[in-house]
Order: structure tokens, then sequence, then C-alpha cells
């Protein structure tokens, strides 16, 4: 009888979530833009000023009636200028593939409020020196974790119009000489829906 019961919770519970997404919307999109980056670190000498940089990737939208969830992978230039009283000025660029899961909740007009966990991943050795101006290798961690806040309208016609702040919740580098690292991103993107199915 236990596993009668069990068996029928489970049918229903598959069938609940089989009717669920029979009346989602399926979207298939691409998308890009400009990011205005900066590092959040904990140094009283160094300036870090903004690096404007572009981000570009695809993503796949699932929406209910007032709900969206949008995974995304995107490549995302990032880092920061950096003026130092103890070396030149130079700048550390962070190459990384992002993957964003993005929860919409939708009010008038396509008109939404966007949050949601993004997770990095570094692609290159971005250039850091120490106060003696000597370049250290392989300064920062190969992941990272942020928190995406944003704002987005869904014109008709499959375009798309997103602004984000990726707020860095982990240390980035990886190197004992060097003070606490985030990223900091403001995100501005175009987006251009290729397909979509369902409701």
């Amino acid at each position: 009888m236990k596993k009668a019961r069990v068996i029928i919770v489970v049918f229903a519970l598959l069938s609940v979530s089989i009717g669920s997404f029979a009346q989602a919307q399926f979207s298939l999109g691409l998308k890009g833009g400009l990011n205005f980056a900066n590092l959040d670190v904990s140094s009283p000498t160094t300036t870090y000023e903004n690096r404007t940089g572009y981000h570009v990737g695809a993503f796949t939208l699932i929406k209910f009636e007032k709900i969206g969830i949008q995974p995304e992978v995107m490549f995302s230039q990032q880092g920061s200028k950096v003026k130092s009283p103890n070396t030149s000025d130079f700048s550390s660029n962070f190459n990384y593939v992002n993957v964003p899961v993005i929860l919409k909740l939708y009010t008038v007009a396509g008109i939404n409020l966007q949050v949601g966990p993004q997770f990095g991943f570094l692609m290159n050795d971005p250039v850091v020196k120490d106060v003696n101006g000597t370049t250290i290798e392989n300064a920062y961690k190969s992941s990272d974790i942020s928190v995406a806040l944003g704002v987005g309208w869904d014109l008709p016609f499959g375009l798309t119009i997103d602004g984000r702040y990726n707020l860095g919740l982990t240390d980035v580098e990886d190197n004992p000489t060097l003070e606490a690292t985030r990223n900091q991103v403001w995100q501005v993107s175009l987006g251009y829906k290729l397909f979509t199915t369902g409701k």
C-alpha cells in the first residue's frame, strides 16, 4: 500500500510539472553589450578605475505567466585600470566565461526585475604587479561567484534590453601578497530571441 501511495504521489507531481512546462514559453536568443567593470580592492594607496569592455553570448528563457528563468553563457571582459604611486600604471584585464542563472519577475508590458547567481570561469592570466613593480603570475583564481541584480524589458518582435549590476561575492586573488579583490561590473545589453515556442 505504501508503494502504491508513493507511486501515486510521484505521478501526480510529474503530471503537475509536465502541465506547468506545457504552459511555459521557451525562447533561445543572442545578446551582447557593454561592460563598465572595476575591482573592489582594499588598498589605501592604489587607485582602481573603470575598464570599459564588452560581453556577448546566448540565452534560453523559460517563461511562465509572471516568472521567467533565464540561463545564459556569456564571454565577458572585466578588470580595472590600476594607478599606483609605487609602480607604473597598468591594466588588469580579465576575460571570463560567465554563466548567470537569472530569475525574472514580470510586471507590466514586458518590464521585469532580475536577480540570480552568476558563476564565472577565468580564461586568461591577468597582469598584476606587487609593490615593487614585479609581475606576479597565476595571481587569480580560476573561478568566481557573483550575484546579478537588474531590470529588463522584453519588447515586441523578440528584442530585449537589460541593465544589470554584477556584484562579486568571492575574492578572486590567489596570492597571499595581494589585497582582497572582488569583481564589480555594470552591464547594458541588447538581445534578440531567435525563435520562441509555447504560449
